[in-house]
């Protein structure tokens, strides 16, 4: 399934098109000077590994009555956008021409379909970027996030959501009742990877769990982790500052990674998390190699392990201790049905907070500064705000 916003055949150098270099000199006069009826979608384009630009594009049109078109309000950033824009691929999926960046976003409905139900214009929603055929075997047994023909917003080949506008059907927008902002909307993306990733642990209360990374998903899953009654949740990263944060936030121990032996860190672990002879679940939102040995090794026999990270394809992996302890080892990709609704009854309900991880909004037209200031691990979850009228 196509989105209506993604634009075929797109000529590669078009004359409404303005280079992120040009903040400098106004990118607000130059939407003024460049207005046309039919551009007026202000987007964030990456046209190949380190290089982003501007470019209006046409507004997308519904292409189905069950269609809404959303004026986006708030993206945040996700370490997938930060590798396209890197990289200019993450594995199999290689950007071949130029694609909107985004896919961590709310907004507010500005047209729908005639046969929307659910929603109507000016309803604020969060937007759940990716779009199932809804007919393959997968799609139909409830795992629709392995749905191999999957529309993921800033997926190649299909655009993301850091645009003026982006249409998605009525049942992937989730309207934001009174009290839930717009900012926190935008941050239902990631929670929705935290709740999956605990359903895939299928964290029980009582139980231990470690978790490696306090990037903004290790920590999203700590505090779903605490909301489904975990008793202890130790959080692992080398950044003493997100660690600090992480304690505060939902952790109830924190360990700092050393160089050291996987067995000798998942013993200090134990140790320092008051673990008894290793934990329940183990969950690794790092991707690092050294994280991954450790997580097997820090858990007790009959332990679950999930991962959640994305770091090399191929790693030296302790089959062994795998084997000898019969754990329970599973991945976890995205999210799929009712995660999405688990993480706005979480926040809902007050028993999850992603407000403190905000930590800095930036204007549509510093997308690019925010995106160094993610590379270079400054805050937690930065907002792009949405294009100004």
């Amino acid at each position: 399934m196509l989105f209506s916003n993604v634009v075929d055949h797109y000529p590669a150098n078009p004359p409404h098109l303005v280079s992120s270099r040009l903040i400098s000199r106004g990118v607000h006069q130059w939407v003024a000077n460049h207005h046309h009826p039919s551009l007026q979608n202000l987007s964030f384009v990456l046209e190949k590994a380190g290089s982003v630009r501007f470019e209006d594009r046409p507004v997308p049109q519904l292409a189905s009555p069950y269609d809404v078109r959303v004026n986006v309000k708030f993206t945040g950033i996700c370490g997938s956008d930060v590798h396209y824009w890197v990289h200019g691929a993450i594995g199999q999926f290689i950007v071949r021409d130029p694609m909107v960046l985004g896919h961590e976003s709310s907004g507010v409905v500005s047209a729908v379909g005639d046969r929307v139900k659910s929603l109507k214009v000016g309803d604020r929603v969060a937007m759940e970027p990716g779009v199932p055929c809804r007919r393959c075997v997968r799609c139909k047994d409830g795992k629709y996030n392995l749905c191999v023909d999957m529309s993921f917003a800033a997926t190649p080949p299909f655009d993301g959501t850091l645009a003026k506008y982006y249409v998605l059907p009525e049942d992937f927008c989730y309207k934001l009742p009174e009290g839930v902002s717009l900012e926190e909307g935008a941050l239902m993306e990631p929670l929705a990877v935290g709740v999956h990733i605990t359903r895939q642990a299928q964290i029980k209360p009582g139980q231990s769990v470690v978790i490696f990374g306090a990037g903004p998903i290790g920590l999203l899953c700590s505090a779903v982790a605490r909301a489904y009654g975990a008793d202890k949740i130790v959080v692992v990263d080398i950044n003493e500052e997100r660690l600090k944060f992480a304690k505060q936030y939902a952790a109830t121990h924190t360990v700092v990674s050393q160089r050291e032996s996987a067995p000798d860190s998942a013993a200090r672990i134990n140790r320092d998390g008051d673990l008894g002879v290793g934990a329940d679940i183990a969950i690794d939102a790092s991707g690092a190699e050294p994280c991954i040995q450790a997580g097997i090794h820090v858990l007790r026999t009959g332990g679950t392990f999930v991962q959640a990270g994305m770091g090399k394809s191929d790693i030296t992996f302790p089959i062994g201790a795998m084997g000898a302890k019969e754990l329970d080892v599973k991945g976890s990709f995205r999210y799929n049905s009712g995660d999405y609704q688990t993480a706005l009854n979480l926040i809902t309900s007050g028993r999850v907070s992603v407000k403190e991880l905000v930590t800095g909004k930036v204007k549509f037209t510093d997308a690019e500064s925010a995106f160094n200031d993610v590379k270079a691990a400054k805050g937690i979850k930065i907002l792009i705000e949405g294009v100004e009228a």
